[in-house]
């Protein structure tokens, strides 16, 4: 039996528009971005070990040239939009209380800092959940085995009793070898809120 849903953030709840800081850059002239040694901090960033002054430095170490307020706006631009019925699904959920909700999601502070300055709601869906996990406040990032582990030890829960919403499908591969059940949902087909159509099985 199902007892807790631990949801992912971006392209589960907020739309992402994944390749735009990518397209951008290349706009600016940088063709060999997302390197080995950017996506090691672009990690390292995202398990808040490193400042976002660091971070931005490395930035533009990264991409000489560009001011310093495009870089930013190039970082953020994969952040889109947050549908209101998604809002409402998760509120809905929380209301009834039959199941523990978590939020898990790897992510960084200029990140949810945009997010919290452009999505009107976003303090009233955090609230909507039980516990709220970010990875850079954390310092675990999926798809480590740490941080389910971290979610298991936390909240004592059996991996048998949660059901775990992720877009990548290398996070929910690395979970239900713990034992999780997953929903590996595809943001162009499906929705969160068809949650229980989907997964009816488990429920």
């Amino acid at each position: 039996m199902i007892k807790t849903l631990l949801f992912d953030f971006g392209d589960v709840f907020l739309n992402l528009d994944k390749p735009a800081t990518l397209r951008q850059l290349k706009s600016f002239g940088h063709t060999d971005f997302f390197t080995k040694e950017q996506i090691t901090l672009l990690e390292t960033y995202e398990k808040g070990q490193i400042s976002t002054p660091g971070f931005v430095e490395n930035l533009k170490r990264f991409c000489p040239g560009i001011p310093e307020i495009q870089l930013l706006d190039a970082w953020n631009s994969v952040l889109l939009d947050f549908p209101q019925n998604r809002f409402d699904f998760i509120q809905k959920l929380s209301e009834e209380n039959k199941y523990q909700l978590i939020l898990l999601s790897n992510t960084n502070e200029l990140h949810i800092d945009w997010v919290s300055k452009n999505i009107a709601f976003f303090e009233a869906f955090k609230n909507c959940f039980d516990a709220f996990y970010l990875s850079h406040e954390i310092n675990f990032r999926k798809p480590n085995y740490s941080i389910f582990e971290f979610i298991l030890r936390k909240h004592q829960l059996c991996p048998q009793e949660i059901l775990f919403i992720d877009d990548t499908k290398e996070n929910t591969d690395a979970a239900e070898k713990l034992g999780f059940h997953t929903w590996n949902i595809h943001p162009e087909i499906e929705d969160v809120t068809d949650l229980f159509i989907q997964n009816k099985s488990l429920f």
